[in-house]
């Protein structure tokens, strides 16, 4: 497996009330051995998370999934990450 790293990134609509279910959703990963490291950014303005996954095609999927994304109330992104 891949490592990707996702950025989330806080929008000014973001719910509070998403929060709770992002992290059951990172939980979820972290069983499933997906999610290596996660946490938000000092300044609350988002977080990131190392997703590990087959493919881009597969990290995309899976973050898409995130309540962070679904909800509307961040801004994801994806990005490989070739770390040695």
């Amino acid at each position: 497996m891949n490592r990707y790293l996702v950025l989330l990134m806080r929008r000014p609509q973001c719910d509070p009330a998403v929060v709770p279910l992002h992290r059951e959703f990172l939980e979820s990963l972290r069983a499933q051995g997906r999610n290596e490291l996660s946490g938000p950014f000092g300044d609350k303005s988002g977080g990131a998370y190392l997703l590990r996954a087959e493919s881009l095609d597969d990290a995309l999927a899976t973050a898409h999934r995130d309540p962070a994304h679904t909800s509307g109330g961040w801004d994801v992104t994806v990005h490989e990450w070739i770390a040695v």
